[in-house]
């Protein structure tokens, strides 16, 4: 469940109608993911696919989104005392997490508002440097002051910037590596694939 507030934490809202009833929501691209959290918070509700539109100046794509949502106030109600609120984009805290589960909460976070690259340094010379880069981003600088000073305690050290009306916390190659074996290194069953693939190609080339 610590995955799930952590992606819920990147990925989800809470909404209200008008005649009270309330839902908590997340939508993503992943279907199969979706899939996974459903079967974790033991849901029975169907997913929807949404399509959204995408402007790239004067052209536009479709694309196909995936969306659950429960209607439960009782779930809602917990998720705001762990400080999920409605408008959670700027206020949104960092919960707490027992430090046994802290691994599978920031997994969850990278899962929906983290990134991994992996690229080449000093293309020029004649042995190219390969390097790895990882990086959350958050409306909330609190948020991810939060996370920082919890990964800290194992030894994942980042930078903090300010990006114009957000926020992202950097690390550098040693602190991503250090980063994946927390995330990944306790038998971890639920994660994308296609991020946690980077991780290990890096790690298999290294000398």
């Amino acid at each position: 469940m610590a995955y799930v507030l952590g992606f819920f934490a990147a990925d989800g809202y809470i909404t209200v109608n008008r005649r009270g009833g309330q839902f908590w929501c997340i939508q993503i691209i992943d279907k199969a993911l979706l899939e996974s959290i459903k079967n974790v918070v033991g849901s029975g509700h169907k997913i929807s696919i949404v399509q959204r539109i995408k402007r790239f100046g004067e052209r536009t794509a479709t694309y196909k989104i995936c969306r659950l949502q429960i209607g439960s106030i009782e779930m809602c109600d917990d998720l705001r005392r762990l400080g999920m609120c409605e408008r959670k984009t700027k206020s949104m805290s960092v919960p707490f997490v027992p430090q046994k589960y802290f691994h599978d909460f920031v997994r969850g976070y990278f899962d929906g508002d983290g990134n991994v690259w992996r690229g080449f340094h000093h293309k020029k010379r004649k042995t190219p440097t390969d390097v790895l880069r990882v990086c959350f981003t958050s409306s909330s600088r609190d948020f991810l002051k939060a996370l920082q000073v919890g990964l800290e305690r194992y030894s994942v050290f980042g930078r903090l910037r300010c990006e114009k009306t957000y926020f992202r916390l950097y690390y550098s190659v040693q602190s991503s590596i250090f980063l994946s074996q927390l995330m990944y290194g306790k038998g971890s069953t639920l994660y994308l694939q296609r991020k946690k693939r980077i991780f290990d190609d890096f790690v298999k080339m290294r000398p």
